[in-house]
Formats: C-alpha cells, structure tokens, sequence
C-alpha cells in the first residue's frame, strides 16, 4: 500500500511544482510586455527575480512534501541530519532541486525515490526557465536587433 502512495504523493507534488512554473511563465509572459514604463533591461531583471521567486516556493513545496511523509512513516533522514526535521527538509530539498547533491542529507524507505525525482524535476524547471529567459532577452534587449555592417578587422 505505501509503495502505491508513495508515487500519488510524489506524482502530486511534481504536478504542483510543474503548475506553479507553467502560472509563473505564463504571467510573465504577458505582463512584461505591458510594463512600457520600465525599461526593456530592467524587465528582463524583474522577470529573473520572478522566476527564482517561483524556484523557492517549489523547493518549499518538495521540503513539506518530504515532512509530510516522513511524518507518515513513509521514510526518514539520515546523515548530517539537525534536530529541526523541517530544516533538513528543506536543506535536502534545495539541494535536491538544484541536482548539487552533496549526500550529506539522505532518504530511505519509501521517501529515497523523492530526491531524484525532485532532481529530475527541479533540472527540468531550471532549464525551462533559462530557456524562457532567453527568449525574453531575444525580446527586450537592443542587441536582438541585427544590425547590418561590413565585416571589419575585428570580426574575425
């Protein structure tokens, strides 16, 4: 029966952080270009801090995830563990998420499939957002116009 709510419970939570990125993309997408009265640069600023805004909440959103089942019995921490179990929850989630993996903080039981999935996830939401970004940059920043020259000395 764990094994069963062990993949609804992580299935959800990558659900929820897939949506909070997707929502987060999506009004980014269409309040940038409104923002006439900030400058192109600083749009682009604003929809980074935006996006690493987006990235903590979905690391949080893992790190209650993590508490939650090891509240349940679906598995615990060990390692350089504290303590606090909320705090190495969202240690392990950051650096889960991230896919930096020290291992100083592990799961077992049931709970070890959630760090690699979160990992899985969290690179999937990183380059999404780099790619994202990217295009906006392609948008708001001069340099994206093509300017026509001769070649010079300093093209090669």
């Amino acid at each position: 029966m764990h094994s069963i709510l062990t993949w609804i419970l992580n299935g959800t939570l990558i659900a929820l952080a897939v949506f909070i990125h997707y929502e987060t993309l999506y009004s980014l997408a269409s309040a940038l270009p409104r923002l006439t009265r900030i400058p192109p640069r600083y749009r682009v600023l604003l929809g980074v801090f935006a996006i690493l805004v987006a990235h903590a909440v979905e690391i949080w959103v893992f790190a209650f995830g993590y508490f939650a089942m090891i509240n349940m019995g679906m598995g615990t921490l060990f390692g350089m563990t504290t303590p606090d179990l909320l705090s190495d929850c969202v240690y392990l989630s950051w650096i889960a998420f991230t896919t930096v993996g020290f291992g100083d903080v592990a799961a077992n039981g049931d709970l070890r499939f959630l760090p690699g999935l979160e990992a899985l996830t969290g690179f999937v939401l990183i380059t999404w957002s780099a790619s994202f970004l990217f295009i906006e940059m392609q948008k708001f920043w001069p340099m994206s116009r093509h300017i026509e020259h001769p070649p010079g000395p300093r093209d090669h």
